[in-house]
């Protein structure tokens, strides 16, 4: 397969009239922490895939190195891991790819709509979105509604129009969803302050856990405020008592989400969440942590 197949227009379709010829041969290397769906994406390929250590370049270099030069070949992670928060190092993931002649594949799921000054993500923010081969983002989340696209060459673009059966075979999201995301696209994108605002009060919940001693996870550097428990049946019970006496719901997240020893309670406060209802959030968590004999921070 000619790599710039997929990167640059005109081409020529009958070179994409099979299936296989879109990915024959390909090799692709895999963050250790993607998400579920995309691990499934990969395995149903049939493709030969490599993982790398969670946002190790220098594993992703040396499983490059040793592929051919001339094979192709895709590197696929997220912006940001929505489990502990954290970020890829994307512009040393694009030199790689650049110095071994690989394709880029980055879901932004979590960051659309939430990172960059137009809401474009972790790349956009990073100034690397002309280097990404594909990206991925949602409708959900940060746009409120459901559905999801990709970004990419025309040529990309149309080989997965033609030739994706998940695509295919789907049915087309309704048009009073279109009209929907249309608008809150526009909408998030014209309010940066949003952005701005959910950075503060991300930051905020943060401290007031810390100063609270619960056991906030240092992993994330974004909105994302996960909350150590390490125990699936009191991360479960934590939840219930969250719900049933306090009137807050926050989503447990178990094995195998997280490896097991490390669940926790994931937070994620909007823009809208003000001091006092953080304050009570804080003080419930402290009275559950109490009641289950929970480990504060040290």
């Amino acid at each position: 397969m000619d790599l710039n197949l997929l990167r640059s227009e005109p081409y020529n379709r009958q070179n994409l009239s099979r299936q296989d010829q879109l990915h024959e041969n390909i090799e692709i290397f895999s963050d250790r922490l993607n998400h579920a769906s995309l691990i499934e994406g990969i395995r149903n390929s049939k493709a030969q895939y490599h993982i790398f250590e969670h946002n190790d370049m220098d594993h992703l270099s040396s499983l490059l190195e040793a592929t051919d030069i001339d094979a192709p070949k895709l590197i696929i992670c997220e912006s940001i891991y929505s489990m502990d928060g954290d970020i890829s190092p994307i512009k040393e993931l694009c030199d790689l790819a650049e110095k071994y002649n690989a394709m880029t594949y980055i879901d932004e799921v979590h960051a659309v709509g939430l990172y960059g000054e137009n809401g474009g993500g972790i790349t956009e923010r990073e100034g690397v979105s002309d280097r990404i081969t594909v990206i991925e983002g949602t409708l959900a989340k940060g746009f409120g509604l459901c559905g999801g696209y990709i970004t990419g060459s025309a040529a990309l673009i149309d080989a997965v129009r033609s030739n994706a059966p998940g695509f295919i075979f789907s049915t087309t999201i309704a048009p009073p969803i279109v009209g929907a995301a249309i608008a809150s696209i526009r909408y998030v994108c014209e309010h940066n302050e949003l952005r701005i605002s959910h950075q503060e009060r991300s930051n905020k919940l943060k401290q007031m856990l810390r100063d609270a001693g619960l056991p906030l996870m240092e992993t994330s550097v974004t909105h994302v405020v996960p909350v150590l428990i390490g125990d699936p049946i009191r991360c479960k019970q934590a939840m219930d008592m969250l719900l049933e006496d306090y009137d807050i719901y926050i989503q447990p997240i178990n094995y195998p989400t997280v490896p097991k020893g490390t669940e926790r309670l994931r937070i994620t406060p909007t823009p809208l969440h003000t001091d006092a209802l953080m304050l009570d959030l804080v003080e419930a968590l402290v009275e559950v942590w109490g009641r289950l004999e929970l480990k504060l921070a040290a």
